[in-house]
């Protein structure tokens, strides 16, 4: 009997929703693939796990000196923009995107937020609606970054990415997805990534690029083995270090890296990939794997939950099981 038995039969029988594929690897190649759609070839819409690869796109940026550091101020590359004198908006930096930290008030988890997603969709120059948001503050109940474990005071923020995204764009000198293509995507043998444009025609690296599962798994084995892929190594092994260790904390369980969200699932690390809907990508280094869950679970309230409950009732355990018998 297969371990993974008792996953096609959840899956078989729905009990998770609207799942439509489940793709789990090791170094070795792949040990479980199932299409809930029949169709293995389809494009996945990745919806915020996007923002991850865009972490990556940072990291080669890095290392190929497009980027002087992760402390350069976000104003300099914007010189068109006449920002709020403001110091904390004058000295933001790349960093503080990377991990959410920004001294935006942006928080897309609350509706009153002046940088709330939605407001942002409605406007036609997003990077300018990114950079004459307020500056937020930090009431007496809530906790300041120096008093948090990294210095730092999370809020999740799709315009700081969208940011990113253009600075990016700007410090490499060309349009992003030719050179996330040619840098990261061709090395690793993925051959198509559709990405979406925002009003104004630059690319948006804060949800909607699309992938197939063969190729989300592809990225996140890149980075269970420390950026190395086909004997070469595509991305700095010391990027993909820092990239997700903690840098910010969310919750008593969660932490956050550089654009990848860190935390346990039936006793097991994961550093892993998030979209709306419950899709993900989640890394389990004490597993040596990698498990990709794509999912139309996006009119569900609970669609995060469910893929929470898929990967610590069945997937873990699964590939566990697998681990014990070989």
């Amino acid at each position: 009997m297969s371990a993974f038995d008792a996953l096609d039969d959840a899956l078989t029988a729905g009990r998770y929703g609207d799942i439509t594929s489940v793709v789990v690897g090791r170094p070795g190649g792949v040990i479980y693939e199932r299409y809930l759609d029949d169709e293995p070839d389809s494009p996945r819409n990745t919806r915020s796990a996007t923002k991850t690869v865009t972490s990556m796109l940072a990291g080669l940026a890095l290392e190929q000196g497009h980027l002087e550091s992760l402390d350069q101020r976000v104003v300099t590359f914007f010189p068109e923009v006449d920002v709020e004198p403001h110091p904390a908006k004058q000295s933001m930096t790349v960093l503080d995107l990377l991990t959410m930290s920004s001294c935006l008030e942006c928080d897309d988890s609350n509706q009153f937020s002046a940088g709330n997603e939605e407001r942002m969709y409605l406007r036609e120059d997003w990077v300018r609606f990114a950079l004459d948001l307020p500056v937020r503050g930090f009431p007496s109940w809530a906790e300041r970054p120096e008093d948090s474990p990294y210095g730092r005071a999370f809020s999740y923020c799709t315009a700081g990415v969208v940011l990113l995204g253009v600075l990016l764009e700007r410090a490499v000198g060309e349009p992003l997805p030719g050179f996330a293509q040619r840098e990261l995507f061709d090395p690793l043998g993925v051959g198509s990534a559709e990405w979406p444009l925002a009003p104004r025609g630059h690319v948006s690296t804060a949800g909607g690029l699309l992938l197939t599962s063969r190729d989300l798994l592809t990225l996140g084995a890149l980075y269970l083995d420390g950026g190395s892929a086909r004997a070469e190594q595509v991305v700095p092994r010391s990027w993909v270090h820092d990239s997700m260790r903690a840098h910010v904390r969310i919750d008593e369980t969660t932490t956050y890296g550089y654009l990848w969200w860190r935390r346990e699932y039936a006793g097991v690390a994961s550093v892993y990939m998030t979209g709306a809907g419950g899709n993900r990508v989640h890394l389990l280094p004490e597993l040596d794997a990698v498990a990709v869950i794509t999912s139309e679970n996006f009119r569900r309230p609970d669609a995060h939950q469910l893929s929470d409950a898929l990967l610590a009732e069945h997937v873990i355990p699964a590939v566990s099981s697998a681990t014990r018998a070989e």
